[in-house]
């Protein structure tokens, strides 16, 4: 697994390596000790989440969980593809409010990940589309908070207005909110 550090601190690109012949692939989707030495600490998932967003189009953030339950992620895009995003909201970051995204797809395989302190979310790119990821604490429904998807200055490459569940629509603005990570 070849994983690679981007532009903000902490947001790592982990593109496993694919094994093919006549009959398909094979990957390590995730290795423990690779990552935990490509991450430069340990990172213990406790929890895998999947959903499916069965129209193309569908916006799902930003979200985060506030400490205590505060949560690091790994994503990857099981079936069709996203355009992933993160956005650095630590407080003390010299890149608070910049944002990355990445298209994660069935298809190519890579994998983000997310650690604490950033926003997460992501745009389809196709119908269908399945996500799967781990993070590092339960959830925590007290914990559960949301930045309104278009506050950010985040770039989704959108043709149409996307699909926004009533939560993401009525989360607040990114310049009226206050980050609760240092």
């Amino acid at each position: 697994m070849k994983i690679s550090p981007l532009d903000l601190d902490g947001l790592l690109l982990c593109e496993p390596v694919r094994h093919g012949d006549t009959r398909g692939w094979f990957m390590e989707s995730y290795r423990q000790d690779i990552f935990d030495a490509a991450a430069g600490r340990d990172v213990r998932f406790v929890q895998d989440n999947h959903s499916l967003s069965a129209e193309r189009g569908t916006l799902r953030g930003l979200h985060y969980q506030a400490p205590p339950f505060a949560q690091d992620k790994l994503v990857r895009c099981v079936a069709g593809a996203i355009l992933d995003v993160a956005v650095d909201v630590r407080r003390s970051s010299p890149s608070f409010g910049q944002w990355h995204a990445v298209e994660l797809s069935a298809d190519n395989g890579h994998q983000l990940f997310v650690p604490v302190g950033f926003l997460h979310g992501f745009l389809t790119r196709s119908e269908n589309a399945e996500v799967a990821y781990k993070v590092t604490a339960p959830y925590d429904r007290d914990s559960d908070g949301a930045v309104h998807w278009d506050s950010a200055g985040v770039d989704w490459q959108l043709g149409d207005a996307p699909m926004v569940s009533d939560k993401d629509h009525a989360a607040p603005a990114f310049a009226d909110w206050v980050s609760p990570f240092e």
